[in-house]
């Protein structure tokens, strides 16, 4: 006996359900993105294009402004802890910028 295998489709259906997961639409627009994906594309390619800015807004912070006054030296407290996930966020961000 042989058994023949087809997904009827679920294969794509999938894909759709992911992507749609992926850039947050209600479950109602999977058969929208299946028809036609080039508006959800294009919406993606956006809110990556957004993600980037913020990402290289974010890296040009860390670097000093050629403009700026050095301010006068101020004590501030932080926690040990605090202050290493701010020198690994700093790390993640020049690695981010680099990749790009």
């Amino acid at each position: 006996m042989t058994i023949i295998k087809h997904d009827f489709g679920k294969k794509d259906r999938d894909t759709v359900r992911r992507f749609t997961k992926l850039i947050t639409l209600e479950a109602q627009h999977e058969a929208k993105v299946l028809a036609n994906p080039i508006p959800y594309l294009e919406r993606a390619t956006e809110r990556i294009s957004q993600l980037e800015m913020a990402l290289l807004d974010a890296a040009r912070a860390l670097e000093p402004q050629p403009l700026e006054q050095p301010a006068p030296p101020e004590m501030i407290e932080v926690d040990k802890t605090e202050y290493e996930r701010l020198l690994r966020c700093k790390e993640l961000l020049k690695e981010a910028v680099e990749k790009l």
